[in-house]
């Protein structure tokens, strides 16, 4: 069983980076095309990254299973923690850039 959840768990990963890139795409596609505002790309990169850390943390979160030492129960402590400190950066930013961009309809 064990030697399934370091596959998993980078698959796990690989989709969330995978998030990220076609998100990324999306907002530079939509740059491309003159429709969209600059506020709206970095709003779609920002869920693009929101959708990603969750896979991320997923990942991390099965490779739990593996711990055996305190050394890797500490690494995985500060990846878990930077992880989660960065969905809430990319949370808070998306506030506002909504903001922003309702500002901006409104005028």
């Amino acid at each position: 069983m064990t030697e399934l959840i370091a596959p998993a768990a980078l698959l796990i990963e690989a989709v969330g980076s995978l998030y990220v890139l076609v998100y990324v795409l999306a907002a530079l596609w939509a740059l491309r095309q003159g429709s969209r505002h600059l506020t709206e790309a970095r709003l779609l990169i920002a869920d693009g990254v929101l959708a990603a850390l969750n896979f991320k943390v997923a990942a991390t979160l099965l490779k739990t299973l593996e711990l055996q030492s305190w050394q890797q129960i500490a690494v995985f402590a500060a990846i878990f923690a930077l992880r989660t400190v960065l969905k809430r950066f990319f949370t808070w930013e998306r506030r506002q850039l909504e903001s922003r961009l309702a500002y901006r309809q409104q005028v």
